[in-house]
């Protein structure tokens, strides 16, 4: 994490976890018990899920423009996950964290690596907490990802493999959250804002 600048008021808060742990789902929650929290929107490749809308969960492009955004900088962080591509544009982040808003941005694995290492290099400026989201079992996770029914038994296997070993970089987070219940996962992390953000207010 990088030290407090004049510049820097607000506090982001990277949440993530394997696929199929309900990252989704648990941050929808926060965003409706948590006043004032601001949600970063990605941007993806991949098609759409049913009920998902543009602008709101993802802003779906294609390869050929997420491409161009990649050479253009205008990503804070990008991966390829399972075939398509996922990146987080930066702009809105840093409008937030001027204003001293708490910016909730969810995902994958490789992403929040990624945004590790750019904070580390100073590349971009924020406070910022990372969470860990699991499972309570492995079994459950198995159950979660099946009961989606999006994808066909080969690439839920796949992504559960996948899921395994994502579960092995848990202890490089703040802070670890067991999503059992929805509700519960949620006023953890809630709770964890506040603690994170009255934090930076006395640094």
């Amino acid at each position: 994490m990088t030290k407090k600048t004049s510049s820097v008021k607000g506090l982001l808060v990277v949440i993530s976890g394997p696929s199929g742990v309900g990252k989704s789902t648990v941050v929808d929650r926060v965003m409706k018990i948590a006043p004032g929290l601001k949600l970063s929107v990605s941007a993806s490749t991949r098609s759409a899920r049913p009920g998902e809308k543009e602008g709101e969960d993802y802003f779906f492009v294609t390869k050929e423009q997420f491409s161009e955004m990649v050479k253009t900088g205008k990503f804070l962080e990008w991966a390829e996950v399972h075939g398509a591509y996922y990146g987080t544009p930066k702009t809105y982040i840093e409008e937030q964290l001027g204003k001293g808003k708490v910016v909730a941005l969810e995902v994958d694995v490789q992403g929040a690596q990624s945004i590790k290492e750019v904070l580390q290099n100073k590349k971009f400026a924020a406070h910022a907490v990372f969470v860990f989201l699991i499972p309570p079992s492995v079994d459950i996770l198995a159950f979660r990802l099946k009961k989606r029914k999006t994808e066909n038994e080969e690439l839920v296997n796949y992504r559960l493999r996948a899921a395994i070993a994502e579960l092995q970089v848990m202890e490089k987070y703040d802070y670890i959250v067991v999503n059992d219940k929805v509700e519960s996962a949620a006023e953890k992390i809630r709770a964890i804002i506040h603690v994170e953000k009255e934090r930076t207010l006395i640094n």
